[in-house]
């Protein structure tokens, strides 16, 4: 299986081949290695049986518990064989594995790759798109800060072989990127970097480029640029270092003949996100004489997910008491084996309510405070190839509730799953255990939300709104940026078939057609994921 996530840094490949939450718990520690009888097929010791049996066992403390690790000293297979009974027990398709024996398998990584489902989607795609693994020590130090390496700008690929298209997507106030003399923005596009043309296809060339675009902390790269409406290019250096997003951007409201529009762009469900997300719902509240506003347009199409939680503060921010009052916003359903009780943690399985008062640690806000409202009856939502989990449960949740939710942009990357983060022997494991159901138990969209006029979309999970193409010619939050306009435009009654539209002010646009790829825009697993609260 080829695994996105084990390879974030390879989105640059040569043209001729490509190349190739929550916290854990629940696991005791580990018990005298043994394998009585050997590889029975359809037989299963329990995992604890090979927990922390580790072919290169690791000293010290483990930084997650503060304690000293566990591991003791085992083989490839018993590594192998806690992960065919962890599966078996937690797998949300474990019934679809094909179960092989695991002393054949030399390599354990290789061996995880095999313990998933080959059922397919609807559409034909791999029902399992979300399998992979991380380094327990790297894992450990993106979780608990939410950083991640790098320049604070979002990359966005519009083609990855040649002839390569890279892009910004985004960037981050107070970043490298922007604390420049002529601060890099979107749009703008790379032709170079460390001397290598974007179009070199040997290999020295591609690990140069991966470097330099997935940087380490400290890291040094030129990159030469060309900024949107430049004639000419720029070089621009560039340090890396560790950078904390900053989850919600251009927060605005638009006054149009037909009411007050609110806008923001939120980009990651991070634990900084809750003060982020209150102050922006406060002042759109305090538009036109504290009015408010008549609809809200927030744009997630970069947003790959993050905590469940503030998810759902933010639906109900949307929506308000009364269609949310006593409603589940996602309900966690594990596999048949455990169908009331979290098979990690052993707790009783409880929905997630829509959260209608601040949390606390690890969020920032104080908690106990009740959260502002909108109250809105329904709400447009800007979305891409990489809105994802945490950002689909937001709309699949509001749906869950009679809140319309109308999507513009192009279809979501189908991701109602989620999994605890699971280390073993130095990797840490992501193995699909539960889906996320709204309050009408609907969670069936692995094919992701589709606007209607999306090409072969059928079924419930096609929205109301328009398929649309990224427009990197404006920036985000700019009325004419095609996606935004298209939104504004439908508000009005147009067609998505419009040629063209209108955006406040009489500013027009050109409606540009779905591309056949959708653009990637790579983020840290961190920031792609359902991460649930302990």
């Amino acid at each position: 299986m080829i695994n996105i996530y084990r390879t974030i840094g390879l989105f640059v490949t040569l043209s001729l081949a490509a190349c190739g939450g929550g916290s854990g718990g629940g696991l005791a520690g580990p018990t005298p290695p043994t394998n009585p009888g050997g590889f029975q097929p359809g037989v299963f010791l329990d995992a604890n049986t090979f927990f922390a049996q580790c072919q290169v066992p690791r000293a010290g403390i483990n930084p997650a518990t503060g304690q000293a690790y566990s591991d003791v000293q085992g083989t490839t297979t018993d590594e192998n064989n806690f992960l065919r009974s962890y599966s078996n027990d937690t797998y949300l398709w474990y019934s679809e594995i094909t179960d092989q024996d695991p002393s054949l398998f030399t390599d354990v990584l290789e061996y995880f790759d095999l313990l998933v489902t080959t059922g397919t989607t609807p559409s034909g795609q791999p029902k399992d798109k979300f399998h992979f693994t991380y380094d327990s020590e790297e894992w450990f130090q993106l979780s608990q800060s939410g950083v991640s390496a790098g320049y604070g700008i979002q990359w966005a690929f519009l083609s990855s072989t040649v002839p390569r298209d890279v892009r910004i997507a985004y960037t981050e106030p107070n970043s490298p990127a922007t604390n420049i003399a002529q601060p890099l923005a979107r749009g703008a596009i790379v032709l170079a970097v460390d001397g290598f043309d974007i179009d070199v296809n040997t290999q020295a060339g591609v690990d140069a480029l991966n470097a330099a675009l997935f940087p380490t902390d400290g890291a040094q790269h030129t990159f030469t640029m060309l900024d949107l409406g430049a004639a000419n290019s720029r070089d621009v250096t560039l340090t890396a270092a560790n950078i904390v997003s900053e989850p919600v951007q251009n927060t605005q409201v638009f006054s149009t003949p037909t009411g007050e529009i609110g806008y923001m762009v939120f980009n990651d469900h991070i634990a900084t996100a809750e003060q982020s997300l209150i102050d922006a719902v406060n002042l759109l509240k305090s538009n036109n004489n504290n009015q408010g506003i008549d609809d809200l347009v927030i744009d997630m199409r970069y947003n790959g997910g993050g905590f469940l939680a503030i998810a759902s503060e933010l639906a109900y921010m949307i929506a308000g008491d009364a269609p949310t009052a006593g409603q589940t916003f996602e309900e966690m359903q594990f596999n048949d084996k455990h169908p009331a009780t979290n098979p990690v943690t052993g707790q009783a399985l409880t929905p997630t309510p829509f959260y209608n008062v601040t949390l606390g640690a690890p969020f920032n806000a104080v908690p106990g405070q009740a959260l502002p409202t909108l109250d809105l009856p329904r709400v447009y939502v800007i979305t891409g190839g990489g809105t994802c989990s945490a950002s689909e449960a937001v709309m699949n949740g509001l749906r869950g509730v009679g809140v319309e939710v109308i999507q513009i942009g192009s279809t979501t990357c189908g991701k109602p799953y989620g999994f605890y983060p699971t280390d073993n022997c130095g990797t840490t494991y992501f193995t699909i255990q539960f889906r996320g159901v709204n309050a009408l138990d609907f969670g069936d969209y692995t094919d992701g939300f589709s606007p209607r006029n999306t090409p072969g979309a059928a079924g419930p999970t096609v929205l109301p709104g328009c398929s649309i193409a990224d427009d990197f010619t404006r920036q985000l939050g700019d009325p004419t940026e095609g996606r935004l306009a298209m939104t504004l435009a439908y508000r009005d009654g147009q067609a998505c078939t419009a040629a063209t539209g209108s955006a406040p002010g009489g500013a027009s646009f050109a409606a540009e057609a779905p591309r056949a790829t959708e653009v990637l825009t790579p983020k840290s697993p961190w920031h792609t994921n359902r991460i649930m609260l302990p």
